[in-house]
């Protein structure tokens, strides 16, 4: 059983702001937001990170993510819609869409960043993420 907050919103457990739901998704909008209008995609069925989701639900997740970035171009005040996938905030695949603005300061986040070392260990990392992709 989802006993994460995602699966009691889903079973209607505790209150969410609903802004679509159909057999597969639901989307509402984030009780922290960073923007008014930030809304969570999340599949009804459990995956704790993307992927473990069946390759169909990716898909489609993304399919259904644009459809809700083109109702939020049309009924917010925004120029584009940020989209995100981090994952670790809940253990249920999720993506994040934030309403923007071109001209915003976006607030980039605290996250550590590992420089190369140098091209030639940049290269290796490449190679390593290649020599594994499936054909």
């Amino acid at each position: 059983m989802n006993d994460t907050i995602f699966g009691k919103i889903i079973r209607k457990e505790i209150p969410a702001t609903i802004v679509y739901e159909d057999e597969q998704f639901l989307a509402f909008l984030d009780i922290n937001p960073v923007a008014k209008g930030h809304t969570l995609l999340i599949p009804k069925t459990q995956y704790t990170w993307i992927h473990e989701a069946p390759d169909e639900l990716v898909g489609a997740i993304f399919i259904k993510s644009k459809e809700l970035i083109n109702a939020m171009r049309k009924g917010l005040p925004c120029d584009y819609v940020q989209v995100g996938v981090v994952g670790n905030e809940v253990p249920h695949f999720h993506i994040h869409l934030i309403p923007r603005q071109l001209d915003e300061v976006v607030v980039q986040t605290n996250r550590p960043h590992v420089p190369y070392e140098n091209a030639a260990e940049m290269q290796q990392y490449a190679e390593k993420i290649a020599k594994e992709i499936t054909k």
